[in-house]
């Protein structure tokens, strides 16, 4: 009869150096609901840098997650064209008001 070893508990380890080219990670599917131009916005921007929505996304959170803006200048340029191709006029302050119409919703 095998007996398995337990596993070595995990320990943090410091983050790679900068210069490391890849960290694997393990991701998940999820269903996140966002606002349409929002949506679009992203996606667009999402092409015009080459990433796929998911990694423009994680690259965001990370940068929000340590107070850092995710983008400069130039790339704040796209993001105000796409705004006005896609009809966004939302800004930070509209985001804790945002709310589902009832058509969206279901509600009567």
């Amino acid at each position: 009869m095998n007996k398995r070893q337990p596993r070595p508990k995990s320990s943090p380890n410091p983050p790679p150096p900068a210069s490391d080219p890849s960290l694997v990670v393990e991701r998940v599917q999820t269903g996140v609901r966002l606002e349409k131009r929002i949506l679009k916005v992203l996606k667009g921007l999402a092409e015009l840098t080459d990433l796929s929505l998911g990694d423009l996304l994680e690259g965001i959170v990370l940068h929000a997650f340590e107070g850092k803006a995710p983008f400069g200048p130039a790339t704040l340029q796209k993001i105000t064209e796409l705004k006005r191709i896609y009809g966004l006029d939302l800004d930070a302050r509209a985001s804790h008001r945002l709310r589902e119409s009832t058509a969206e919703t279901g509600e009567k």
